[in-house]
C-alpha cells in the first residue's frame, strides 16, 4: 500500500479509536458496554444489527441506538457507516497498485519480483482462510441442485472461469450475465436447493450485494468471496471467504482469488467423486475432434 495513504488510513482508524475513548468517562455503565465492545469487535460492529449487538453485549436495542446518539451520530446506520469505512479500503486502489508496481521497477527482474509478490499473497491467502469455511463452500456446491455464479466488472473474468470449471464437473452451473440474462427470471429459478457464489471486491458493486439479498430471500445459500470480513456483501452470506492482504488493490488480489477457487474446484471434484467420473465420460462420449488441432 501506497505509505502516505496508509498512514492517512491508520490515522482515521486512530482518531476514531481515540474519541470513543475520550467520550467513555461520560457513558452509563450499558453503554461503556457497548464502547468497549467496538473498540475489540469492530468488525462484528460493522456487520451486525443493533439488535445482534444488545444481545452480544447484554443490554437493549434501545441503549445501543442511545449509544450512538452520545457519540454525536444521528442513530445506529451512521455509526456502523463510519465504522465500515474506517475498516475498508480507501475509495480507489488504482494508485496502489501503480505505485507498488513502480516500487518494483527500481530492482532487477521485474517480472520474477511482481510473481514473487503473487505467491507470497497466495500464501497469505491459503494460512487466514478458515478451513471450516473452505470446507463448507465445497459441501454446498456439492450438495446443491442448482449454482449460480456471479461476478461482475473486475470480478467477471473469475466468476466466468469458476462457473466453465464447475460446470465440467457438475451439471446445472449458471453464470449471471447482465448484459443478456434477466435478473428477474435468474432469481425466481433460486429456491432453498439453490447456491448463489458472488465474487465482490472494491469497488463493491450495488447490483452484486442486491442479487445477495435477493437470493438469500429465494431460500438459496449465498456464499461470498471478498476483500474484506466487512465488504457489504458480508451481510447477506451465510459463508464469507475474505482475500485480504498488504497489497490492497483489486488487480492485485487476482492471482489469489484465482488459486482460490481452484482449490474450491479441485476439492469438488475429488470429493463428488462419482459424479466427476460420469461427466468425464460424458464429456469424453461426444465427437469434439473438428475443435481441436491434436
Amino acid at each position: 500500500m501506497n505509505s502516505t495513504l496508509q498512514f492517512k488510513r491508520v490515522r482515521s482508524l486512530v482518531s476514531f479509536q481515540q474519541s470513543i475513548k475520550n467520550q467513555f468517562p461520560q457513558l452509563s455503565k450499558s453503554q461503556q458496554k457497548i464502547a468497549k465492545f467496538l473498540l475489540d469487535q469492530p468488525q462484528m460492529f460493522a456487520t451486525k444489527a443493533a439488535s445482534d449487538i444488545g444481545k452480544t453485549v447484554g443490554v437493549s436495542e434501545a441503549t445501543v441506538i442511545r449509544f450512538c446518539y452520545s457519540l454525536q451520530y444521528s442513530g445506529f446506520s451512521e455509526l456502523q457507516r463510519t465504522v465500515r469505512e474506517q475498516l475498508l479500503f480507501p475509495k480507489s486502489s488504482l494508485d496502489q497498485y501503480y505505485s507498488n508496481k513502480l516500487e518494483l521497477l527500481e530492482q532487477p527482474h521485474f517480472f520474477s519480483q511482481a510473481m514473487e509478490k503473487d505467491s507470497q499473497n497466495i500464501q497469505q491467502t491459503a494460512k487466514q482462510i478458515d478451513e471450516r469455511d473452505f470446507q463448507q463452500v465445497v459441501d454446498q456446491l456439492i450438495q446443491a441442485d442448482q449454482v449460480f455464479i456471479t461476478g461482475l466488472r473486475s470480478s467477471y473474468s473469475a466468476a466466468h472461469w469458476l462457473s466453465f470449471a464447475l460446470e465440467l464437473i457438475r451439471e446445472n452451473v449458471f453464470l449471471y450475465k447482465p448484459g443478456t440474462d434477466d435478473l428477474l427470471f435468474t432469481l425466481d429459478r433460486m429456491n432453498e436447493r439453490s447456491v448463489f457464489l458472488a465474487i465482490s471486491f472494491h469497488r463493491y458493486l450495488k447490483e452484486t450485494v442486491k442479487m445477495a439479498e435477493l437470493a438469500k430471500r429465494q431460500g438459496a445459500i449465498v456464499i461470498g468471496i471478498t476483500d474484506s470480513p466487512v465488504a457489504p456483501i458480508s451481510r447477506h452470506t451465510d459463508v464469507l471467504l475474505t482475500i485480504s492482504q498488504s497489497e490492497k488493490s483489486t488487480l492485485d488480489a487476482a492471482p489469489s482469488l484465482f488459486s482460490l477457487l481452484n482449490a474450491i474446484v479441485a476439492n469438488v471434484s475429488v470429493q463428488d467423486k462419482e459424479r466427476f467420473e460420469r461427466r468425464k465420460q460424458q464429456y469424453e462420449s461426444i465427437d469434439i475432434d473438428y475443435l481441436f488441432c491434436d
